[in-house]
């Protein structure tokens, strides 16, 4: 198979990747239909960071064929979990200051979006699936020497789902339908943040025990 159809495949994967549903998509929804595109763009693009670093890891360990050491991932997991359920209980506690205005501000969108980006749960197991779900068929592609190019082609691929999200948060209907349900979606999102904290410690604690016994 061609390199070309080996770019291609990492571009579709970095695209599927940015366009899958998780606490990142949950986080930019709410910032951008609360407070427009400009502040969902800063927070997507801080988010980009992480979402490279994931694909890079994910591309050394398909290419490499051997895993990335598992003790690293399970202190992350640790760490965003506890991340992510403190923003939960900051969604279920909050409360609207001022009227009229969004129940919840995030004054630093891309400091936001960067921390989420490189503390995502879903970062390196999701990442390495889809990569490999659609390198497959180039496997004769994936050298250590053609891996800046298949990141390079991956960043595109994330770039072009950036885009998307920011186009689909800045919609009017999207806008107007948050702000109608803003309380109860904020609600939600505590919850399913709460819900994502529990299943990334839950991953990782057992593999750390392990490593202590």
């Amino acid at each position: 198979m061609s390199l070309a159809a080996a770019l291609l495949g990492a571009a579709a994967a970095g695209a599927a990747y940015t366009l899958t549903p998780g606490p990142g998509f949950i986080a930019l929804l709410g910032i951008g239909a609360a407070q427009g595109r400009r502040a969902g763009a800063a927070f997507i693009f801080g988010h980009l960071a992480g979402d490279v670093l994931w694909a890079g890891l994910a591309l050394v360990a398909i290419i490499g064929a051997r895993e990335v050491g598992t003790e690293v991932f399970d202190v992350l997991g640790i760490v965003c979990g506890l991340y992510l359920g403190w923003l939960g209980l900051q969604s279920l506690r909050a409360h609207r200051l001022v009227p009229g205005r969004p129940l919840q501000i995030v004054r630093r969108p891309l400091l936001r979006g960067l921390i989420f980006g490189l503390t995502n749960p879903k970062g390196y197991p999701v990442a390495v699936a889809t990569f490999t779900a659609l390198l497959a068929a180039q496997a004769d592609q994936l050298r250590w020497e053609t891996l800046p190019l298949l990141l390079g082609a991956a960043s595109c691929g994330f770039l072009f789902g950036d885009v998307v999200l920011v186009g689909l948060i800045g919609a009017a209907v999207v806008r107007r339908f948050h702000q109608r349900h803003e309380r109860w979606i904020v609600r939600a999102s505590g919850v399913l943040f709460i819900g994502f904290a529990v299943a990334s410690i839950s991953h990782a604690v057992p593999g750390l025990l392990r490593v202590r016994r």
